[in-house]
């Protein structure tokens, strides 16, 4: 039986940016190790893959090595194609299990906004070798559930790390996200983020690492809504409310492929 998979890019309006995202959608549930290997197969930072299951759908994404318990962009990816193949209706709330607790996202205002968990870093010190590993004078280090945070003086510190993805494949962390207050015009803050111990060099855009850069720049900035640009290669847009401990993210995607695996 032939399963239907398509690529999307997520947290963009134009296509070939943002974050691409496998999302393949199932009759049942399937084998871990079949799983990973279609996400091994994608070859993308994530692929989802959802069934419908008691009240909307079971989800669970995949890196090419590793299952992750919560990511953004393709959860997103997988809200567009739910509402764009008539899955959903327009208007119905997408309403996922996962790893992760509920997860819900909805089309409001031309945005598709996902509801997911703050995850809040808290003051760490920086383990050995992630400051070499970034080559960056930090000002300051935090850890959250999942990542490392590390703020820097200026956003051309974020854009111009490069590094060393040996080192740090060595931090015992989920990812390494890298963040600094944006000098652009139409943006709160900026970031990028570093993922290699779950088989990702560098996430173009991380929906799940905003749950921990949100609360962290809306105390900061004494802010509840903001404007996020993750400067990556293909770059990313990500809006943030903060709703108590609740983090709204918002964002578009683009329908890239559609197609059916033949195995």
């Amino acid at each position: 039986m032939s399963e239907n998979i398509f690529k999307v890019d997520s947290f963009t309006e134009k296509p070939f940016a943002g974050n691409p995202a496998g999302v393949c959608i199932l009759p049942g549930p399937r084998d871990e190790a079949w799983m990973q290997n279609v996400a091994r197969e994608m070859n993308l930072s994530e692929t989802a893959f959802l069934y419908r299951g008691g009240d909307g759908y079971d989800l669970r994404w995949f890196t090419p090595a590793a299952e992750v318990e919560l990511c953004g962009h393709a959860t997103l990816a997988s809200a567009h194609i739910l509402w764009e193949t008539g899955d959903l209706a327009p208007k119905a709330t997408a309403r996922f299990q996962t790893k992760s607790g509920l997860l819900t996202a909805a089309l409001i205002g031309g945005l598709i906004e996902l509801d997911f968990p703050a995850k809040p870093a808290e003051t760490a010190a920086a383990p050995e070798g992630l400051i070499e590993a970034l080559g960056v004078e930090p000002r300051y280090v935090g850890r959250n559930a999942f990542d490392y945070l590390v703020e820097v003086e200026s956003q051309e510190i974020v854009r111009d790390c490069a590094p060393d993805i040996a080192r740090l494949k060595k931090i015992q962390a989920r990812g390494v996200m890298i963040t600094a207050a944006a000098s652009s015009a139409g943006f709160d803050f900026v970031s990028r983020f570093f993922a290699p111990a779950v088989g990702v060099d560098e996430d173009p855009v991380t929906g799940s690492a905003h749950c921990c850069l949100g609360p962290y720049w809306g105390a900061k900035l004494g802010k509840t809504e903001m404007k996020a640009y993750q400067a990556s290669a293909r770059g990313g847009v990500v809006r943030v409310r903060l709703a108590g401990d609740r983090v709204l993210l918002g964002g578009h995607a683009v329908t890239i492929l559609r197609g059916e695996l033949a195995v």
